[in-house]
């Protein structure tokens, strides 16, 4: 019996390909996002503390109390918004799952998506299950090839009455983008006398560089009407593979959100919630140690790569790093990326699996989020070209 495909186009995400390629080559893997290192030990003693002490049956659908109010705290301190941690928190099973339960809560059959390149990946294919349309806006280079930033007028031309959601990401993955307070003013002049709401996706809210700070839509008094906003606890302790996130958004929107999620994962892992919850009130402050955590990691690995050929602009957040191969070779980024993990045993990503459209055939992503001894080597065989 044949099957017809929801997603005909969809095939196995590049951060899948370049990994497995990694590991069949035992290639250094800079190419998909996770670090090398361990959460905190006093973050991990309190998870099996709760695997031995009765923490291991369902938690509530939106999540246990405790970790809800650390995080209504959290953003109270941070953003300066006060969430009511029953109505407008939920947590999540990783960041994706609060992206996809967004999208199916809101996106309808016919429904137009703005997505702005180079988008990650997981977006498009969501709103195709939810029978929406993605439209791509890319986003434009500066002249001096250091940042990447919002086409405000294009992205005025995209907006209509048929948009149903935008979808934004900053800090910017692959990029390192930031919006700044005169973006978000900007972009609720946009979207002001529309019907569309606003989807964004901040899993590198704590790793912003150069003195510079995240500002979430959740920030903004008028933005946050008709935001949701995911967050992810993997990306900021270092624990990709806890799958655990969290979802903002007012009253209203949780409750769709809710509806969704409910069905989607119901629960999320019960001890790794309580041992989140114990630590963050414990340690409050170690969100403010993260950037500059990884702002060594990202100065160390710049530093290396001012040896090579490669040229960059440093990273503004993330802990991934843009790097432009004009002066070394004019191959498709695609090919390119599979031809260094195998010849010279560094594997990264192509940006141009990120877009609609390519921005330049000569843009590569690496992850940076390794201990300086693999940075050091990485760099050197980069070193070789």
């Amino acid at each position: 019996m044949e099957v017809s495909s929801k997603l005909p186009d969809v095939g196995t995400t590049i951060f899948t390909v370049m990994s497995q390629l990694a590991t069949d080559t035992g290639a250094i893997n800079l190419s998909q996002g996770f670090p090398s290192f361990d959460p905190p030990a006093a973050l991990t003693d309190r998870i099996a503390w709760h695997l031995r002490h009765g923490g291991n049956q369902y938690a509530p659908m939106s999540g246990i109390v405790q970790l809800r109010e650390a995080i209504a705290e959290k953003t109270a301190r941070l953003q300066g918004r006060a969430v009511h941690s029953d109505d407008e928190v939920t947590v999540c099973t990783g960041a994706t799952e609060g992206l996809f339960s967004a999208i199916q809560a809101l996106v309808r059959p016919g429904d137009e998506v703005i997505v702005f390149d180079p988008a990650y990946d997981s977006y498009e294919p969501a709103v195709t299950l939810a029978g929406g349309i993605t439209q791509h806006v890319p986003l434009t280079i500066a002249d001096n090839d250091s940042d990447f930033c919002i086409d405000w007028q294009r992205f005025e031309d995209a907006i209509n009455a048929r948009t149903r959601l935008v979808i934004l990401n900053f800090p910017h993955n692959p990029t390192g983008a930031i919006l700044s307070a005169a973006d978000l003013d900007r972009l609720a002049d946009v979207v002001r006398d529309t019907p569309a709401y606003l989807l964004s996706d901040e899993v590198y809210e704590h790793i912003v560089f150069d003195g510079k700070r995240h500002l979430s839509l959740a920030a903004h008094d008028e933005l946050w009407s008709r935001s949701i906003v995911i967050c992810s606890f993997g990306k900021t302790f270092h624990a990709t593979g806890w799958k655990i996130g969290y979802c903002l958004a007012p009253a209203k929107l949780t409750r769709e959100f809710r509806k969704v999620h409910q069905f989607t994962t119901f629960a999320v892992s019960t001890p790794m919630q309580h041992g989140l919850a114990d630590y963050l009130q414990s340690e409050p402050a170690f969100y403010e140690t993260l950037s500059a955590f990884y702002q060594q990691k990202r100065d160390l690995f710049c530093s290396l790569l001012a040896d090579t050929r490669l040229s960059f602009e440093p990273s503004r957040s993330t802990f991934f790093q843009i790097v432009n191969y004009a002066t070394v070779s004019d191959e498709r980024d695609v090919d390119l990326a599979i031809q260094w993990t195998r010849e010279i045993g560094v594997a990264s990503i192509p940006i141009s699996v990120f877009c609609k459209r390519p921005f330049t055939g000569t843009r590569l992503r690496f992850c940076f989020a390794k201990d300086d001894a693999t940075l050091t080597e990485a760099v050197g065989r980069l070193a070789g070209l």
